[in-house]
């Protein structure tokens, strides 16, 4: 008899960011993160207070596997990012 096999769920992290709308030019920094699943070996880089930039950078390397599913700017400087990773 054939095994068979556990399909994996997908891994989701859902981040907010802001940015201190009285500096012009400031950078998005992450208020808060939640991970469905697992985020490694990007974990560190989902701490509130770190650059947005530097998550993506790690998040959506080709090797990682992450994809932007949804973006939206919720005022001028915040907005909501959920990433998907399949397995």
């Amino acid at each position: 008899m054939a095994r068979a096999k556990a399909v994996r769920n997908p891994d989701f992290i859902l981040i907010t960011w802001a940015r201190n709308p009285l500096t012009p030019g400031a950078a998005r920094r992450i208020t808060a993160s939640r991970v469905i699943g697992n985020a490694s070996p990007c974990t560190f880089t989902l701490a509130p207070g770190r650059l947005l930039n530097n998550a993506f950078a790690c998040l959506l390397d080709a090797d990682i596997g992450f994809r932007v599913v949804y973006q939206n700017n919720t005022s001028r400087n915040s907005g909501v990012v959920l990433l998907r990773r399949n397995r």
